[in-house]
């Protein structure tokens, strides 16, 4: 296994333009959740020219839901795994604009999302699922949480300070690299090879 590529928050363009599909990195700094509710939210404010809740420049969102413990005045995130990806589709352009450089989730993401990773050189970052339990050790504060009452726990976004966080493999890269379409394209082949035998 390659040593992984250590990035630190706010990430840079071109630290994320030397990025390649299979690269392993490991991420330090604070990122953000946001799952399908949070992105519908950011696109109204958007819209509307109100103000984000954050900064996203140089960001990374993590298409997660967390499950997060009321203790005192702070939270402690007891599990974060990744949600699917692909239903944050419409959003990609949005989030490129927004200046976030890279997305984590599991399942890949489309056509649309390979196009905004290009041009506003963006990369999705696969979080191993299943290993929730992993990703929270990394986690090491709960800063804070945008829009918890409205939206609810799975769907706030949630900022997170972690450390070492990974290894977390690049999927689809801004160079219109997609390890999914490589996946799709060999299975096509193996199953036209099956069919003529």
């Amino acid at each position: 296994m390659k040593r992984p590529i250590h990035l630190s928050t706010p990430l840079a363009t071109e630290s994320i333009r030397n990025l390649k599909v299979h690269d392993i990195v490991t991420l330090s700094g604070t990122i953000y959740t946001a799952r399908d509710m949070a992105h519908l939210k950011l696109k109204e404010l958007k819209k509307s020219r109100k103000p984000m809740p954050e900064v996203f420049k140089g960001a990374v969102i993590f298409h997660a839901g967390p499950v997060v413990k009321k203790e005192g005045s702070g939270f402690t995130l007891l599990t974060i795994g990744p949600t699917t990806s692909i239903r944050m589709e419409p959003h990609s352009d949005l989030i490129g604009k927004l200046g976030v450089k890279a997305l984590v989730g599991k399942g890949g993401m489309g056509n649309e999302s390979l196009q905004a990773f290009k041009k506003y050189g963006m990369v999705y970052l696969l979080a191993a699922p299943g290993c929730g339990v992993l990703h929270a050790q990394a986690v090491k504060e709960v800063k804070q949480v945008h829009w918890l009452e409205e939206l609810g726990m799975p769907e706030a976004i949630w900022v997170l300070e972690v450390t070492d966080w990974g290894p977390l493999t690049v999927a689809m890269d801004s160079h219109g690299n997609s390890l999914f379409h490589t996946i799709y394209e060999e299975g096509l082949k193996k199953l036209d090879s099956l069919i003529k035998d």
